[in-house]
């Protein structure tokens, strides 16, 4: 065998060698880098559970307290009354179309058998509801006189 033979095959040995030594070093790294990564990743996550909780803690907070100390009386709130055409308003959804059977107003012929049977009927009839119109027509907030009130402006406009 010649030297020239003998180097190259020297050199392919330690070469195999070395690319042995690498990948066995490069496994062994990537293995203690997985163990290192875990308890990183572990503490990564814990520390994302807990600054999510408090992230949603915060958002869903309530944004003041009640107690029932700081009341002391309750507060009135004064509201004007309605006149007859505001009232109206409300009561227009169905009687300018006739919606649900209702009396369209300005139509004489469908409010006068309604009219025979006297303003009082009328205004409990409104109050509390009658067939398919709920009482005060749904509006409960309305007190009974702006009922009787819109009764009248809807009579005056239909006779």
């Amino acid at each position: 065998m010649s030297e020239s033979q003998m180097n190259d095959s020297t050199f392919s040995r330690l070469f195999i060698i070395m690319i042995l030594a690498m990948t066995a070093l490069t496994i062994l790294l990537v293995v203690l880098a997985s163990f290192a990564s875990s308890d990183v990743n572990a503490r990564l996550d814990e520390q994302y559970e807990l600054e999510n909780t408090q992230s949603v803690a915060e958002r869903i907070a309530p944004v003041g307290t009640f107690s029932a100390d700081s009341v002391s009386a309750p507060i009135a709130v004064a509201t004007a009354p309605k006149t007859a055409e505001q009232v109206y308003a409300s009561c227009a959804a169905c009687h300018d179309s006739g919606t649900l059977e209702a009396p369209i107003v300005g139509d004489v012929a469908g409010w006068a058998p309604r009219i025979a049977k006297g303003i009082e009927t009328l205004y409990n009839n409104a109050i509390n509801g009658i067939n398919n119109m709920p009482a005060k027509g749904g509006n409960g907030a309305l007190s009974d006189d702006e009922v009787k009130a819109a009764v009248d402006y809807m009579v005056s406009k239909s006779k």
